[in-house]
């Protein structure tokens, strides 16, 4: 049987595609999406060739879907099943996830498999490996058009907040304000930081960046973003910095606002630069404690259903992110280059997909 799906044919070119349905393992199952998004990690992958070439591999990592076929091991989801499928599906028994680094199963990166070096869920029909361990059940009265911001742009966006390890009442700075970013917002909130200054300039982001905890907006069109944080912190800056958008000099300006002591959280998807240079001398000359965690959101079952309590009791709304939405499979095209335009009134574009 053959499958259509919207691919990266190369760097820089995209179009739709036919291949070979894949196939069912024991574990495993396969899943046709209900609702898509389009990713700015799509965007590097496939216009700044940020992994590398790949040739008529099948986009997106972002999707809740329909259980089409379980193997015959799978225990806990069955054909017709409504789920949630991370962007990060882990392969649970190897080496690097029971060091703690799931997602980094079978070497670096390799949790992300999604559009990476496997075909992606921009497809009639997908497969998830591990499916007990890497799907989560949609909840009923959880919408699954929010529900699709839960698989990656929530995720990441609060392992920002956790790869700082934001404590109660910090002070917090967030540099980039798009969909993970507001996420890293949130995760501080609930966290129990005190201040957050979300670093941006557009007007709908800014407005979720308040609804979801920030206390004072720093627009990088007004100025040195560090001379701004200062000014409102005092001379020391803030006790975390989390970073979800810029390139390889925001750590610079990161590593400035940082106090001695503090921790930078960076979830952000570097797709170009050689190098990140570091200040040395506001880096202490090295001596300053100030710490650099950056690392891929961790996936997997356990991780969505958590996540998914939240929207359940209330202490969090995905849906804010949403500002466009298509309808149909055919549309996936035409939201991933909107994504890759950046309007000023994105967030970010869903394709809800009626079978």
């Amino acid at each position: 049987m053959k499958i259509k799906g919207l691919a990266m044919l190369g760097i820089g070119k995209i179009g739709w595609i036919e291949k070979e349905a894949p196939k069912c393992g024991p574990l495993d199952a396969l899943v046709r999406p209900i609702v898509v998004a389009p990713c700015t990690s799509d965007i590097h992958t496939v216009w700044e060739g940020a992994i590398g070439e790949r040739t008529d591999m099948i986009l997106g990592h972002e999707t809740v879907g329909e259980v089409m076929e379980v193997g015959e091991l799978v225990e806990d989801f069955k054909k017709g099943d409504k789920v949630i499928v991370p962007a990060i599906t882990p392969d649970w028994g190897d080496i690097n996830s029971q060091r703690g680094f799931p997602m980094h199963s079978g070497g670096p990166l390799g949790g992300w498999k999604f559009s990476n070096f496997k075909d992606g869920v921009f497809a009639e029909l997908f497969h998830v490996n591990e499916a007990d361990a890497n799907l989560a059940l949609l909840p009923e009265g959880v919408d699954p058009v929010s529900a699709v911001m839960i698989t990656d742009m929530t995720t990441t966006g609060f392992h920002a907040a956790e790869l700082a390890d934001v404590k109660l009442g910090d002070t917090v700075c967030v540099i980039g304000i798009g969909p993970v970013g507001l996420n890293a917002v949130m995760g501080a909130n609930l966290m129990g930081a005190s201040h957050i200054y979300a670093v941006g300039s557009r007007p709908n982001c800014i407005k979720v960046a308040k609804e979801y905890g920030a206390t004072g907006i720093i627009n990088y069109k007004e100025g040195d973003i560090v001379e701004q944080v200062i000014a409102k912190t005092g001379v020391q800056g803030v006790d975390k910095v989390l970073i979800a958008g810029g390139n390889v000099d925001t750590f610079a300006q990161a590593i400035k606002m940082l106090k001695p002591g503090g921790i930078i959280g960076s979830v952000n998807y570097l797709g170009s630069g050689e190098f990140i240079r570091i200040p040395r001398i506001e880096w202490e000359v090295g001596m300053g404690h100030k710490s650099i965690h950056a690392g891929l959101t961790p996936g997997g079952r356990n991780r969505m259903e958590k996540l998914t309590s939240l929207v359940e009791a209330g202490k969090y709304d995905p849906s804010k992110l949403i500002t466009h939405t298509f309808e149909g499979f055919d549309k996936m095209e035409e939201a991933l280059l909107l994504m890759k335009d950046k309007p000023t009134d994105l967030i970010k574009p869903v394709v809800i997909i009626d079978w």
